[in-house]
């Protein structure tokens, strides 16, 4: 009997070995349990959620016909000896331009662009900080008085100054990230709030909740701070269990959401690796017009998707609608649609519609008696009948 028969899919069997994974890297992490912090046991719990739901979404996204060939091409370009120069140049450049410094933002415009690139890597940092405290990959274990030692996966790392800069700077991560989220929030919803066009297509379950919820995570959290830095840890028991519940909202609602598009993401420097033999140049020629327009390889994934899914794009003379460019892709579509597939087609015939009806205007010549008007001759006649 096979293991994966164990469970109910796949992707439930991928989730329970996420999960356990987890686990296990936390009692690494821990010492057994001995270093986790039981006050994060919500947090934890949460955090496990999150990774079903990650695994869960990531599974059925990479079943897609389309995102399923993209991969396959990947992982057949990867193995590829020869391609491995032109791999890690295509992956360094993309990853750098489009995930560190999100060129593809900006070119929409720089208020767009610094509120993307705010809130994503405001969200890493803190994703990053609160997965390393809540699995233990990362504590503080207090030497003296005065020295804290940073723990990494159980490994003792390098000792600071418990009142030192580099420790007060670890100690506010959360909070340093937190006002970059809200800094790129607050600008998200102004330019929701008073651009036009944007209110015409954004939905408030699917465009505005995850703002209004990175927004409470935000807000509390820093609420939090004050609370202690500031308040003598006025309320804070209560601002601790608002925080958390916040945070948990954002774990478990993280996958099913707009913000999924966060982890898939990085995936799009596989576009460039695949399909581009040099950057921005195409290199297919358009079977038509010998127009340069894509890559051999776009194009025999096209194809393989659309047969994947039973599209059948095949035209009479065994070319595929894929094979030519866009322009000439729309010619023979208009073409096809006026009955008029010949090389030069047909401008006498009629015009063949879906709902069965004949256009006039193509079955006769355009001669000059085409619309009946009257001409110079017969209006001088009708004149002369007149007088």
């Amino acid at each position: 009997m096979e293991f994966s028969r164990s469970f109910y899919s796949k992707t439930s069997m991928y989730a329970f070995f996420v999960s356990l994974f987890l686990i296990f890297l936390t009692w690494v992490s821990t010492d057994s349990f001995l270093h986790f912090d039981m006050a994060l046991l919500g947090y934890f719990l949460s955090s496990i959620i999150f990774a079903i739901g990650i695994t869960i979404r990531m599974c059925a996204w990479l079943i897609r016909p389309a995102t399923h060939q993209v991969m396959k091409r990947s992982f057949s370009n990867l193995k590829n000896r020869k391609r491995k120069k032109r791999n890690v140049k295509a992956i360094a450049k993309t990853a750098f331009e489009n995930i560190v410094l999100q060129k593809f933002i900006f070119k929409r415009g720089i208020w767009r662009g610094v509120q993307h690139i705010m809130i994503a890597w405001g969200c890493i940092g803190s994703f990053a900080i609160t997965f390393g405290l809540t699995f233990g990959w990362l504590r503080f274990d207090l030497i003296d008085p005065s020295t804290y030692q940073i723990v990494m996966f159980n490994i003792p790392t390098m000792k600071m100054a418990a009142n030192g800069f580099l420790a007060s700077l670890i100690y506010n991560g959360l909070n340093i990230t937190a006002l970059m989220v809200l800094l790129g929030v607050v600008m998200a919803l102004i330019r929701r709030n008073k651009s036009q066009d944007v209110k015409v297509t954004q939905r408030v379950e699917f465009d505005l909740f995850p703002l209004y919820l990175l927004l409470a995570v935000t807000v509390s959290g820093l609420v939090l701070t004050v609370s202690y830095a500031f308040l003598n840890g006025f309320l804070h028991h209560y601002l601790t269990l608002i925080h958390q519940v916040t945070v948990v909202m954002l774990l478990v609602y993280f996958p099913f959401g707009k913000l999924f598009h966060f982890p898939i993401r990085p995936l799009a420097t596989a576009v460039p690796m695949n399909y581009q033999e040099e950057l921005k140049v195409d290199t297919r020629e358009c079977a038509k017009c010998k127009t340069t327009y894509s890559s051999d390889d776009q194009i025999s994934d096209v194809k393989a998707i659309l047969g994947a899914q039973s599209f059948d794009l095949k035209l009479a003379d065994g070319t595929y609608l894929s094979d030519y460019c866009p322009a000439c892709r729309r010619r023979i579509r208009a073409m096809k649609q006026m009955n008029m597939e010949a090389p030069i087609g047909d401008p006498y015939g009629p015009v063949q519609t879906r709902n069965g009806i004949h256009l006039s205007g193509f079955g006769k010549k355009r001669s000059e008696d085409f619309y009946k008007l009257p001409t110079n001759k017969d209006e001088s006649n009708s004149g002369r009948d007149l007088t």
